[in-house]
This record gives C-alpha cells, sequence and structure tokens, in this order.
C-alpha cells in the first residue's frame, strides 16, 4: 500500500482544530477497523498491543525475552495503516536504534507505511537517553520529514515519569520544550495522572500535547482533559490489556461456573462479517485507483 499524504495533512489539522481529540489504540486490522468505524476520527497503533499479541514483552523487556524487531512492528503497523479510512498515528518506540541516522530511517519507513505520524520515545529498555542525543535524534526525524516534503506528524515523548527513578515534572517539562524547539510537533509525557500536573503540562509546554489515559491507576477522564487544554487523549495499550483481561475472565468463568456471562458482550457475527467485508471492499477499490492511468485532459 502507497503512503497516504492525504492522511498526514488531515492529521495535522486534527492538531489544529481544538482540544480532545481522541485517539485510541489498535493492535492488528480487526480493531483498528472496529475502532475506525466507531467514529474516531483518528486512531493509533500500540507497539504493547502488538506485542503481546505475538506473546511478547513491551516497553522495558525482562531479560531473557526478546523485543518485537522493527521489521516485525512495520508489518503490522502498515497493515493497519491500510486498512482504515482515518489517520493512523504509529508507535515508534525509540526509533528502534539509538542513532539519530536510525531514528531518520525509522520516520522514512513511517511516511512509506502510510503512517499519519508518529511517536519517538528518549528512553529504551527504562533508561533514558542522555538529553542532547535525544534532541539530536529529534532533529534527524524532523530532517526526514522535511525532506519527503510530509505533513507527517512527529510526536517527540519523554519518559522521565515512567521510568525509575522518576525525573522531576520540571526536567520532564524542559525537555519537551527541547524536543518542541528540535521540531517536534506535539509533545507527550507518559505517566502523568495527576489533573494538575497535566494542566501545568499544559500551561508551561510550548505546544500541543498529548496525554495518555489508563496506563496505571487514574481518575484521568476525556472530558477534564479537554477542559485543561489538552489537544490529543491517546490509551497506548489499554484496551489491549483490557480485552486480554476479558479473555483471562472468560477462561476464569468456563473453568469455573462454565457460565458463559462473558459472551453478552460479542459483537455477532454478521455485523462483523459485514464490517469487515466492507472496509476489504473499501481496500481493494483503493487499490483499484491508485493504479488506474490519469486521465489525459
Amino acid at each position: 500500500m502507497p503512503a497516504r499524504p492525504e492522511h498526514a495533512s488531515r492529521f495535522r489539522e486534527l492538531h489544529r482544530e481544538g482540544a480532545g481529540l481522541v485517539m485510541p489504540n489498535a493492535w492488528d486490522v480487526g480493531t483498528a477497523i472496529v475502532l475506525a468505524e466507531t467514529g474516531f476520527e483518528a486512531i493509533a497503533t500500540t507497539s504493547a498491543g502488538i506485542a503481546f499479541s505475538l506473546g511478547r514483552a513491551d516497553h522495558v523487556v525482562p531479560a531473557g525475552a526478546t523485543a518485537v524487531s522493527r521489521a516485525e512492528m512495520f508489518e503490522r503497523m502498515r497493515a493497519v495503516a491500510g486498512a482504515v479510512e482515518v489517520p493512523v498515528n504509529g508507535d515508534l518506540q525509540d526509533g528502534f536504534g539509538a542513532t539519530p541516522d536510525e531514528v531518520a530511517e525509522t520516520v522514512r519507513l513511517a511516511i512509506e507505511a502510510g503512517l499519519a505520524g508518529g511517536n519517538i520515545e528518549d528512553q529504551a529498555n527504562g533508561v533514558l537517553y542522555e538529553e542532547q542525543l535525544a534532541v539530536e535524534r529529534i532533529e534527524a526525524a524532523r530532517a526526514a520529514i522535511d525532506a519527503a516534503g510530509s505533513d507527517f506528524v512527529l510526536t517527540a515523548r519523554t519518559d522521565g515519569q515512567h521510568v525509575e527513578p522518576r525525573a522531576s515534572l520540571s526536567s520532564s517539562i524542559a525537555r519537551a520544550n527541547r524536543y518542541r524547539e528540535a521540531g517536534a510537533d506535539c509533545l507527550y509525557v507518559p505517566g502523568v495522572n495527576d489533573l494538575d500536573d497535566n494542566a501545568r503540562l499544559v500551561r508551561e509546554i510550548e505546544g500541543p500535547l498529548n496525554v495518555v489515559i489508563g496506563l496505571g491507576s487514574t481518575g484521568l477522564s476525556v472530558p477534564a482533559l479537554r477542559r485543561i487544554g489538552v489537544t490529543r487523549i491517546s490509551l497506548g495499550g489499554t484496551i489491549a490489556r483490557a480485552a486480554l483481561g476479558l479473555v483471562r475472565e472468560a477462561a476464569v468463568e468456563l473453568l469455573g461456573s462454565g457460565t458463559l456471562g462473558f459472551a453478552e458482550r460479542q459483537i455477532g457475527q454478521g455485523e462483523l462479517n459485514a464490517l469487515f467485508a466492507g472496509a476489504e471492499r473499501a481496500r481493494v477499490e483503493r487499490v483499484r485507483r491508485s493504479r488506474a492511468p490519469a486521465t489525459v485532459r
């Protein structure tokens, strides 16, 4: 599937249209289609959800475990981006490499894969990159986007509130502002679960802010985050973890009482068949149009 520049342009516009874009995270084509059909204006991928669907760990990978490779992650992200008619933001982790050149290559691949935007983290396996190197990595990503002439939305994520030892909120804000100066379009500080602290991020970070909800114990909600002016609200691996929680609950119920209470929440077979068949027809038609010869006027 070719790059989809119209999706990048639309995604950029959504960041200018005011606060509160809700962007849930899919981990395969099926979940992407269900989320898009529900009515969201944009969706994202989740590296956690993709990793869990492959039986692998994510974020801080335990000793002896194998992280999902860039090739494996892009295979899934490319399929998601090609499956829906809304912009898709890619979870690009740390750019799949420490050096600025590796980050730039990952961003180029993301544009070619049809992603409308992507997040670059400043940590690898729970350790923050040195700040100047982290800035240079964002600069390299920006240069790759500009060289491609793309509207791809670059989100710089700083994980100082999401790793141990936790950094001060002031230092995370300072990093985010340096990333903004380096060319990031959107900033992202996961692990901040207090509404007042998020309000401070909105005030002190010089650019659109993404806040993730459902990460750990939190009382944050979409209406509350919209009230304080958060530009974009994502869910990371929350829906994927909830789905796996339902699988476990179903297994426990079956082994215990032998009842099927969990089945009351399922989507009907006919409804899913119609939904996925419609999405497949749209994909086929889009490919057909892209291959049709241009009309000479």
